[in-house]
């Protein structure tokens, strides 16, 4: 058998670790689908949208990372067509891009005579295909000879799994795949990420701050979860008898019940109020963004030290003492200086006050409904399962209030588009367990066609779908900014007649019956879709509680 450019891709692959790719084939890719189909150790996962394939990949990636973070960094190969297959994708790597997940996008070309901005009529055709990628991705490479396949892919693996993790973009011509290989079978190839350390002089600085902080905070994001932290996190705060808060990125780092845990009420400005207060405030791997800062109303009145490991976040909102390093290797670097404080109960007292203040201003509102929902799928999934969440109204309320340990939260926050939940969920359920899917029915329709794939795949998804009729989350923004709605309600399908005409189980739920009906979801092997109508509400906005 003639080995070819594709096949060298493939055995590139292979030998740096992967072992189930995403897929989509289309003219100008077939080499890498016929060498994928040789290939008998690579499993290919199929789909219907590139841009849902993405987010699979994406779900795929996360769901190991949050399964084995000690692990191999777990990059994830997604491979598309030239042009509007790899078009469709943006939107997707985007996400990946803002929360920080190692997708390794591979797309063919047209052939190497079309390279460079010309105009030669080829089908799918760009004049500059990688400008559409360089300024989403971390990093863009173009081979244009099969034996630079090997070196390109490696560059790109080790650019997707260095800290701050994210996707990444190779592209590859028709012809270089469909040629002859070249060059020997590859079997060894490597790829060693840098290690990023901390300065030693900046660990002593905030072991200093750290230690001599009457009132130390720490706020643990993204980066502190995708690091795999949990353990130097909570040894740091015992240590320091310092509350911990997690942003919604990293729910999961910290323990949800532990007595320190100030958990996620990011969008609450009891919790705002309460970092601002901190003399010495942690950052951990969080950018202080929109939703982390409450919208930029957070205002910190003592020190800042902000550890990242993405160089252009550091100090880009807030002042303070910057460490550009991995999240778990400057607290390991920390827990050799800072002092070991008994506890004197004033940190689990001020946890419990704010938590106690959270609490007394939702029940101030009528969100009863709201609140048993998130109690209700939350009761309903057995341990281990992993969740995906689109844009939704439920979604915004589990950022705050779900309780990830034995249930993993993934979400699409990061970029915030839609379409995230069932294809992220797809990528989950290919890692080996069993997930849930949460969306509206205006996400929904974003990735109707992957049920296809759930079947095809046999994949174990529960597929939640709450119907409002509309964009509910801009119905609202809208309803409170002019008192009126434009574009958000919608003519939506019977979504359990359509999920059965794929074969999936299906069925209409109830607020009532919502807990038991997805129990009964996830017991059943293979995809499943619960349909519940539902009309929710957020609670109040920031400005409303400051009044």
């Amino acid at each position: 058998m003639t080995r070819i450019g594709g096949d060298v891709v493939v055995e590139t692959l292979r030998a740096l670790g992967a072992d189930t790719v995403f897929g989509l084939p289309g003219q100008h890719a077939l080499g890498l689908f016929e060498a994928l189909r040789r290939a008998d150790d690579v499993r290919v996962i199929s789909g219907r949208v590139e841009n849902n394939l993405a987010f699979a990949a994406d779900g795929f990636a996360r769901a190991r990372l949050a399964e084995n973070p000690d692990g191999p960094v777990p990059v994830t190969p997604l491979i598309v067509s030239t042009g509007p297959g790899a078009l469709l994708t943006l939107a997707s790597l985007q996400e990946s891009r803002a929360a920080s997940v190692p997708v390794l996008g591979i797309s063919s070309q047209v052939p190497v005579a079309g390279l460079g901005g010309g105009r030669h009529g080829y089908l799918h055709e760009l004049p500059d295909q990688q400008a559409s990628f360089r300024d989403v991705v971390k990093s863009v490479h173009v081979v244009r000879r099969a034996s630079q396949i090997p070196t390109a892919l490696r560059e790109a693996w080790t650019s997707a799994a260095t800290a701050p993790y994210g996707p990444v973009w190779v592209e590859i011509p028709q012809d270089v795949l469909l040629g002859p290989a070249g060059i020997p079978p590859i079997t060894s190839v490597s790829a060693i990420p840098p290690v990023l350390e901390p300065l030693p002089e900046l660990v002593t600085a905030a072991a200093e701050l750290l230690g001599a902080a009457a009132n130390p905070v720490i706020l643990a994001g993204g980066g502190a979860l995708r690091s795999g932290a949990s353990a130097e996190l909570t040894a740091l705060a015992e240590a320091l008898r310092a509350p911990v808060i997690s942003t919604f990125g990293g729910k999961g780092v910290f323990g949800w019940d532990h007595e320190l845990s100030g958990q996620s009420w990011m969008e609450d400005w009891h919790t705002t109020e309460f970092l601002a207060s901190a003399d010495v405030l942690l950052v951990l791997g969080s950018g202080l963004g929109e939703l982390s800062s409450n919208y930029r109303e957070f205002a910190p009145r003592g020190r800042v030290i902000q550890v990242e490991a993405d160089l252009g976040k550091l100090e880009s909102n807030y002042p303070g003492l910057g460490i550009h390093a991995d999240v778990r290797l400057t607290l390991q670097a920390l827990l050799e200086w800072v002092p070991m404080r008994a506890s004197d109960g004033r940190a689990e007292k001020a946890v419990s006050s704010l938590l106690s203040a959270v609490e007394s201003r939702l029940s101030g509102q009528d969100l009863a409904v709201e609140r048993k929902l998130i109690d209700d799928i939350r009761a309903a999934l057995p341990e281990g399962t992993q969740t995906f969440w689109d844009m939704t109204i439920a979604a915004y309320w589990a950022w705050s209030a779900w309780n990830p340990e034995g249930a993993p939260i993934h979400t699409a926050q990061g970029a915030g588009g839609l379409g995230y939940g069932l294809p992220g969920a797809l990528g989950g359920a290919a890692a080996g367990r069993p997930t849930l899917a949460v969306s509206g029915d205006g996400g929904a329709m974003y990735g109707l066609a992957e049920l296809a794939t759930a079947v095809q795949h046999g994949l174990d998804v529960t597929w939640l779908i709450v119907d409002d009729g509309g964009y509910g989350v801009l119905r609202e923004y809208l309803t409170d900014a002019f008192g009126q709605t434009t574009a958000t309600e919608l003519a939506r399908p019977d979504f359990v007649a359509l999920a059965s005409s794929f074969g999936v189980p299906a069925r209409l739920s109830s607020l009532d019956t919502v807990g038991a009906d997805l129990a009964e979801a996830l017991r059943t092997p293979g995809p499943s879709v619960v349909v519940l109508p539902a009309l929710l509400k957020l609670f109040a906005p920031t400005h409303l509680e400051k009044a």
